[in-house]
């Protein structure tokens, strides 16, 4: 496959000289942040660490949520009256990851929103499918929200989903079609915006379903990991709104604004890293290959919890 994220860094010195400049920028935001971080239960090494993990595994066919939901536990985070805070928070930093989307799609976001002006015909018909693709797990989400926290944000859900999902891969054979993103149907949107809605249960990943259902309906790898991205950033950016409405002040009240702010910085650059490697490594190889990672995370988790490392209950 070709890489779908667009060139936007061409060989120029003026380029460089700004890529150069965004980076330092960003390790100077990161170091002043943890400095003036304090030192309450979100510590700035737990908000990096919380922010490294969401934003290596956001795009990735892994769950964050699943791992973010054993970091917790291993950073003692989230028990007893900080649960809200520290469960608003894992959801909060995913705005890093929403923004390290925006800022490798630009260009396709540019057309998207002239789509949504009447400019572009193929930014129209994307976005028509991005929406009709996303309907479903926003209202199965809505509908079972307090369910789905209720009985699956725990270990063991997750450990099943892991493993399931690593034996799938091991044994699926994808069937790579050669269909671009101008040439997916609203019936395939909507197919995969129903696979999205499985990962509502943590530990199956988001990312893993809808680039298997874009591949199920003809995709090509390269439409169906950019439409899993896409996809993503809507979703993670209506998810990420909902929570902070619902929970933000819990979340200000416990942990501040500077050390949140920290881990979602961590987890934009992260994620840049992440979606980047993702696509090159897709170029020459399968996703087969997480399927064994799946496996061995669940059977980390296994002896975690075996070994009361982490508790296992709700």
């Amino acid at each position: 496959m070709t890489s779908t994220i667009p060139d936007e860094t061409p060989a120029n010195p003026r380029t460089h000289r700004a890529v150069l400049i965004a980076g330092v920028a960003l390790a100077v935001a990161i170091v002043v942040l943890a400095i003036a971080s304090g030192s309450g239960p979100l510590s700035a090494p737990k908000a990096i660490v919380m922010g490294l993990v969401e934003g290596i595994t956001e795009f990735l066919p892994v769950s964050s949520t699943g791992h973010l939901l054993i970091t917790q536990r291993l950073l003692h985070l989230g028990s007893g009256a900080g649960k809200t805070a520290a469960d608003t928070y894992a959801i909060a930093i995913q705005f890093g990851a929403i923004l390290a989307v925006v800022a490798l799609y630009r260009n396709r976001i540019v057309h998207l929103v002239q789509g949504a002006i009447g400019k572009d015909a193929d930014g129209r018909t994307l976005l028509i499918r991005l929406i009709v693709a996303f309907i479903p797990a926003a209202i199965i989400g809505g509908a079972l929200d307090h369910k789905i926290k209720e009985h699956l944000f725990a270990p063991w859900p997750v450990v099943g989903a892991w493993a399931v999902g690593g034996v799938f891969l091991l044994i699926w054979k994808p069937k790579h079609g050669t269909k671009t993103l101008t040439e997916l149907t609203v019936r395939s949107a909507a197919i995969i915006g129903f696979a999205q809605a499985l990962a509502l249960w943590p530990g199956v990943s988001r990312s893993l379903v809808t680039i298997v259902a874009a591949l199920a309906v003809g995709l090509d790898i390269g439409a169906a990991v950019e439409f899993s991205f896409l996809l993503g950033l809507a979703t993670l950016s209506a998810a990420t709104a909902l929570d902070l409405a619902k929970d933000g002040h819990t979340l200000i009240h416990d942990y501040g604004i500077l050390t949140p702010l920290l881990g979602a910085l961590v987890a934009f650059v992260a994620a840049v890293a992440a979606v980047r490697w993702l696509v090159s490594y897709l170029n020459t190889r399968p996703l087969r290959n997480f399927g064994y990672y799946r496996i061995a995370v669940a059977a980390v988790t296994v002896v975690l919890i075996a070994t009361n490392a982490i508790s296992a209950k709700l």
